[in-house]
C-alpha cells in the first residue's frame, strides 16, 4: 500500500513540474522535442503533431525535452534562441508548479479537517510542567525565537531540542514568546518533561491542549497558507544545516526512505481513519513537492537553479555560455547527483534491514 501512495505522489509531483516547463515553453512558443513521465524503458508512446509523450518504467523524474535547449541551430523556436528571460520562466516554471501544488494539497488537507486548530493553549493534562510558566489563553508567536505559524513549527523546535539532548535529560527548556491579555510577553526556560519512546530516543512531551476554530474561507486559505509557508522555510532551514553539517548521510533520506516514510505516516493516520490517511498521504505529497521546488531551485549544475545560473551569466555578458561547455557542466552535475543518490539509497537499504 505504502509503495503503491508513493508511486502516486511521486508520478504527481513529477508530472505537474513537468507541466510548468512544458506549459510556459508553449506560452513562448518554443519547440517541445519530447514529454517525459519516469525514466528508464519506455511503456508508452504517443506521437503527438511535434512532441513525444512517453511514459517510461521507472516512476521516479521526468523530463521535458525542449528544441535543441544544448546545441545551437537558426530554428527561432530552439530554446537557445529564445530571449534569456523566457528560457528562464519556461526553467523557473517548474519548481513554482510544484511550490502551488504544495499550497493546494495543504488547502486539501485543512478544507477537510472538521475544525482548524491554532496556537493558543487551551488546557493543560494532569501532570503537566510547561504551565509553570505558560497560561490557559496564551497564544505562541515564537518558540527559540523562531516565529510560530502552525503546529509544525513548534514541532520542529521540540525535534530539533530532542537532537541534541542527553540519553538521561529528564526535562527540556524552551524559551516562548507569547500574547497574553493583549501583551506580548518572553519567557525563558519553560519546562517541559521528556520521555523514551519505543525506538528508545528520547522525546520531548506536549503537555498541553490546542484552542480549535470552526472553519471559514479565509481561515481555512490562511491556515493552508501558514502551511505551505512553514513547510517551505523548515525544508530551507535543513538544507542550510545539512551544509553547515548539523546533519549526517544517515540522516538523509533518498527513494527507498522516502517511500518507507509514507508508508510509516500514511500507515498511522489508515489505522485511526480513512480520512486521516488520507490527509497524512496528502501532507507528505504537500512536503515532497514543496522540497522538490526549493531543490530544483539550487544553484547546482543539471538542476534547474543551475540553469538560472547560466541565464544570469549571459545576462551579464550579453553573450551565452558556449553550448558544448555548459552542456558538460550540467552533465558532471548530473553525474554527480546520480553517485550521490545511489549512495543514500544504499544507506536507505542499510537502515530498512537494520
Amino acid at each position: 500500500m505504502s509503495i503503491i501512495i508513493a508511486i502516486l505522489i511521486f508520478a504527481i509531483i513529477i508530472l505537474v513540474h513537468e507541466i510548468g516547463h512544458f506549459s510556459a515553453a508553449r506560452l513562448f512558443n518554443m519547440r517541445v522535442i519530447s514529454f517525459n513521465l519516469g525514466m528508464g524503458p519506455t511503456l508508452l508512446k504517443k506521437r503527438g503533431k511535434e512532441t513525444v509523450y512517453q511514459l517510461k518504467a521507472i516512476p521516479f523524474g521526468g523530463s521535458c525535452q525542449l528544441g535543441e535547449d544544448i546545441e545551437e541551430t537558426d530554428d527561432p523556436r530552439d530554446f537557445r534562441n529564445k530571449p534569456v528571460w523566457q528560457r528562464a520562466i519556461v526553467i523557473v516554471a517548474g519548481a513554482v508548479l510544484n511550490l502551488v501544488l504544495g499550497f493546494v494539497l495543504c488547502l486539501i488537507i485543512v478544507g477537510t479537517s472538521e475544525r482548524i486548530d491554532t496556537t493558543e493553549i487551551r488546557f493543560f493534562p494532569e501532570g503537566a510542567i510547561s504551565n509553570q510558566q505558560l497560561q490557559i489563553g496564551d497564544k505562541i508567536t515564537h518558540v527559540n525565537g523562531m516565529r510560530i505559524f502552525t503546529w509544525v513549527d513548534i514541532s520542529y523546535q521540540f525535534v530539533n531540542t530532542e537532537m541534541r539532548m542527553a540519553e538521561d535529560e529528564d526535562i527540556a527548556f524552551f524559551e516562548f514568546t507569547v500574547i497574553r491579555n493583549g501583551e506580548r510577553m518572553q519567557l525563558e526556560n519553560v519546562p517541559f518533561l521528556t520521555r523514551v519512546n519505543e525506538e528508545s530516543k528520547r522525546e520531548v512531551v506536549f503537555d498541553f491542549g490546542r484552542v480549535w476554530e470552526d472553519k471559514m474561507f479565509f481561515n481555512v486559505i490562511s491556515r493552508a497558507a501558514g502551511e505551505a509557508f512553514s513547510l517551505s522555510r523548515l525544508i530551507i532551514i535543513t538544507l542550510f544545516d545539512l551544509i553547515r553539517g548539523t546533519y549526517g548521510l544517515n540522516e538523509i533520506a533518498g527513494p527507498v526512505g522516502v517511500v518507507s516514510a509514507i508508508g510509516e505516516v500514511s500507515g498511522a493516520g489508515f489505522s485511526r481513519s480513512f480520512l486521516e490517511g488520507i490527509q497524512n498521504s496528502l501532507f507528505m505529497a504537500a512536503l515532497i513537492s514543496i522540497n522538490v521546488g526549493i531543490f530544483n531551485l539550487l544553484p547546482i549544475p543539471a538542476l534547474d537553479g543551475g540553469r538560472l545560473v547560466f541565464f544570469g551569466i549571459e545576462a551579464i555578458r550579453r553573450e551565452p555560455v558556449k553550448a558544448e561547455v555548459e552542456g558538460m557542466i550540467h552533465w558532471i552535475g548530473f553525474g554527480a547527483l546520480m553517485l550521490f543518490m545511489l549512495l543514500i539509497t544504499v544507506l536507505d537499504i542499510g537502515k530498512l534491514f537494520s
